[in-house]
């Protein structure tokens, strides 16, 4: 088993978008954009999909077996970059991504 250093510096970045193209051109562009400034990337790796369901009713008050079901789901992506330069980090704030995704990064 390998041991961490203290000194090894990784930023882990979430994303989260309602359609499934949009999020694997975000997770593309990003990970080409680490690679390019000579980062190591660890994935993209797909999380689970959350799904909510939400049913309502179809119509008000005496009908209340006609119901109609609908669904949400949010996939989401992992990226780990390890020992990223100054250069990657500045490249990956000027990077310009998809509406609709949402990004969450920590170092």
């Amino acid at each position: 088993m390998a041991e961490k250093t203290a000194t090894e510096q990784r930023i882990r970045i979430k994303i989260r978008a309602y359609d499934h193209k949009i999020i694997d051109k975000a997770t593309e562009t990003i990970v080409k954009t680490a690679e390019r400034s000579g980062a190591k990337v660890l994935g993209p790796v797909p999380l689970p999909t959350e799904k909510r369901k939400y049913t309502v009713n179809r119509s008000t008050f005496v009908h209340k077996t006609a119901r109609e079901q609908y669904e949400m789901r949010v996939h989401k992506r992992l990226i780990d970059i390890v020992s990223p330069s100054e250069r990657t980090i500045d490249s990956l704030m000027s990077l310009n991504l998809p509406s609709g995704v949402d990004v969450e990064i920590k170092m």
